[in-house]
């Protein structure tokens, strides 16, 4: 009888239990090393290109990595595939820690994380066939599907939207945005659970980044394949995004909801991103019109981060503690739940105009005030 009272407990407890996230990152460090000395090379530093990243992809969702260029996000999504072993923290995938497996270990997954590449130009053997380049992964793998492997790369050509009879085209006979569409292709020839897509539209035209993201969209929606979108373009991300996080200096430093983040922003760094997305100027009778803010300099170099937080040398909200102590990654008041902000002092949750726009640079500020003056002014 003990049995019969205690099981149908368990089960709802299972049942209740959330479900285990497909990715799940923790404190993932990517430190490059700095060679220097003459004539001995000896180390002498450490690009700190990924300083201890925390997030989490569940089975079928976007996820979208933003922040400027340098910021790590690239590397992350290395990091995550694999193409880079890890200097600290773990990476686990379907429960499984992949942190520093080997190829033996990584054999069975490597056809479950696939990757799509920045440059369509490079990512392409030239020598290879579109058959060949498509097919390529799977004769690696062993994989022998129904109907022979050149009908499946003819049903992939046709998947992502090219003639089936290109298959025995070569890459410099496509365009940008056809040759980005066999990159997608080879990517899902083995049928992945997630593809990291590193700035997958960044090196095409604007004419066709609108097709390769809708084309990306569908395939996520119909193949229910989780997506980790590494992006500078903020309207991009929150085109495609479920849920984004911001990175700086090789810190997320933001992490919501794709509404939450977009329209109730809370870390400054955050808001002068959104402020810098272009726009049509607004009528009072449309909507507010939206804040202005302009930093000063440029990102500090990752060999020697600045301490404590790493925004505070750009941050007009930055005082002492913001250079002893290290913001934690938590979720503050007003927030929504799942929403992440590292900052002592937090922004409005509101992306709107400011009495004054936030101007950081001196040289622009003077710029404006002597334009201000008037051209009959000296």
């Amino acid at each position: 009888m003990k049995e019969d009272l205690v099981l149908p407990a368990t089960r709802d407890a299972a049942a209740d239990a959330p479900p285990e996230p497909l990715l799940k990152v923790s404190g993932l460090v990517k430190h490059f090393p700095v060679k220097g000395g003459f004539p001995v090379r000896r180390t002498v530093g450490a690009v700190q290109a990924v300083d201890g990243l925390d997030f989490q992809v569940a089975e079928g969702e976007s996820f979208g990595l933003v922040g400027e260029s340098g910021c790590g996000k690239s590397t992350t999504g290395r990091l995550i595939t694999r193409l880079l072993e890890p200097t600290g923290g773990t990476i686990t995938y379907r429960g499984r820690d992949i942190s520093h497996a080997g190829r033996k270990q990584l054999a069975p997954i490597r056809s479950e994380i696939q990757m799509i590449f920045q440059d369509p130009y490079s990512s392409l053997n030239p020598r290879q066939t579109v058959g060949k380049i498509i097919s390529g992964p799977m004769e690696i793998n062993g994989i022998n599907p129904p109907g022979g492997r050149e009908k499946r790369v003819r049903e992939l050509l046709e998947i992502v939207g090219l003639n089936p009879e290109h298959y025995n085209r070569f890459p410099h006979e496509f365009s940008g945005g056809q040759r980005q569409r066999i990159g997608v292709a080879r990517a899902l020839a083995l049928e992945p659970k997630l593809i990291v897509a590193d700035e997958p539209v960044s090196a095409l035209d604007v004419s066709i980044q609108a097709q390769v993201v809708n084309l990306l969209q569908k395939v996520q929606r119909e193949l229910g394949i989780a997506f980790v979108f590494i992006a500078h373009d903020l309207a991009v991300v929150r085109h495609f995004s479920q849920r984004v996080a911001v990175m700086y200096l090789g810190k997320i430093i933001e992490v919501g909801d794709r509404d939450s983040i977009y329209a109730r922003p809370r870390h400054p760094y955050t808001h002068a991103l959104l402020s810098a997305v272009p726009e049509v100027t607004l009528t009072a009778e449309e909507g507010p019109a939206r804040e202005r803010i302009r930093l000063a300099g440029d990102v500090p170099s990752p060999i020697s981060p600045p301490s404590g937080c790493r925004f505070r040398t750009r941050c007009w909200k930055a005082q002492d503690r913001c250079a002893t102590e290290e913001p934690p990654l938590v979720r503050i008041a007003g927030n929504r739940d799942g929403h992440l902000t590292a900052c002592h002092f937090p922004e409005e949750p509101t992306i709107e105009a400011r009495e004054e726009d936030i101007v950081l640079d001196p040289a622009l500020a003077a710029l404006e005030e002597g334009s201000a003056e008037g051209p009959g002014k000296s």
